[in-house]
């Protein structure tokens, strides 16, 4: 298990640096000039040529790409053209927020889909099984924004239900507030994250819910479930703790997947919502054309991808042998 994991993480670094490169030659085909849209309609020529060349923005692509590598190796950032902040610092200040939003969103679409498919699997061919392709075909169907603004069409505006835009307490805090006595705040938290995860999550719900029918059925025409059955090992113990249990491996990978496109859909989800995160200011980066922003969060999004994966990947070994023997 050491071996594996030893060159698991020792993969990471070309990914990184990769991923480096990638983003920083995306970067450059981003239309319009960062020095111009700071200084405003009523910038003069020499005035934008003079902040270009202060910013670095005139150095050809390779000086630029070598500077940006060094000051990553010395865990800087780079700094916001138009907030004047370090760009770790932001970050730091919305990470927790896309983290947050989409590890509830994540967890809400394991617990649904897994307990519909399993469900969808052993009554295969009835209602039930039915209802549950159903739901998943709309859920792979319809786009994360339009049910989120469904969502708040309906539950917050017509009806009051929850908070429609905006976030309370972390949920960390609020559970420890919780714990001491105090459950107001994380029922507010859980009012405002709801909706928006619930926006997240009903799309991947669909495709797990998908995976582990699939992934059941084939179990359960296993010899070592028929002989279980043949024991006389009640119904449910053999669904539950047999069956499932190797159904899942397949699905382990997944869900690392489906959590870098929860990451990708908390961008359109946080805007939509006013969630203070990383999408949201993801956007607001492009609209600026702040170029060291936007290197900054593109990094984060596929560094935390990549570690998550990872994360998987190893579940996925302590799970199944056979994989870190390979």
């Amino acid at each position: 298990m050491t071996a594996y994991l030893v060159r698991r993480l020792l993969l990471l670094i070309p990914m990184a640096v990769g991923i480096v490169i990638v983003t920083f030659c995306l970067l450059l085909l981003i239309p319009g000039d960062p020095a111009a849209v700071l200084l405003g309609q009523e910038a003069t020529p020499e005035g934008v040529a003079s902040l270009r060349a202060a910013l670095g923005l005139d150095d050809p692509w390779y000086i630029r790409l070598g500077r940006y590598f060094g000051n990553l190796l010395q865990g800087d950032m780079g700094r916001s053209i138009f907030q004047s902040a370090p760009v770790s610092e932001i970050i730091l200040g919305r990470l927790g927020a896309t983290v947050e939003l989409a590890t509830v969103a994540l967890l809400m679409s394991v617990i649904v889909g897994v307990t519909l498919g399993v469900l969808a699997a052993i009554r295969q061919g009835g209602i039930v099984d039915a209802l549950t392709m159903l739901i998943a075909q709309l859920g792979i169907s319809m786009p994360v924004y339009w049910l989120a603004l469904l969502l708040m069409l309906y539950v917050s505006v017509m009806n009051g239900w929850l908070p429609a835009i905006g976030r309370d307490e972390p949920l960390i805090d609020a559970l420890g507030m919780a714990l001491l006595g105090n459950p107001a705040p994380l029922l507010d938290s859980m009012a405002h994250i709801a909706l928006p995860a619930l926006s997240l999550a009903l799309n991947s719900a669909a495709i797990i819910s998908r995976l582990v029918r699939t992934s059941m059925l084939e179990v359960l025409r296993e010899d070592f479930v028929r002989t279980a059955r043949a024991k006389g090992v009640r119904r449910s113990a053999v669904v539950w703790k047999h069956a499932l249990r190797n159904a899942l491996l397949p699905v382990l990978s997944v869900i690392g997947l489906r959590f870098g496109a929860l990451l990708g859909g908390a961008i359109l989800t946080e805007m939509i919502f006013a969630w203070p995160g990383l999408g949201q200011l993801t956007i607001t980066a492009i609209s600026q054309r702040d170029l060291p922003l936007i290197q900054g969060i593109v990094l984060t999004f596929a560094l935390v991808y990549a570690t998550v994966t990872l994360l998987v990947d190893i579940a996925y070994a302590a799970v199944d042998p056979r994989i870190r023997l390979s």
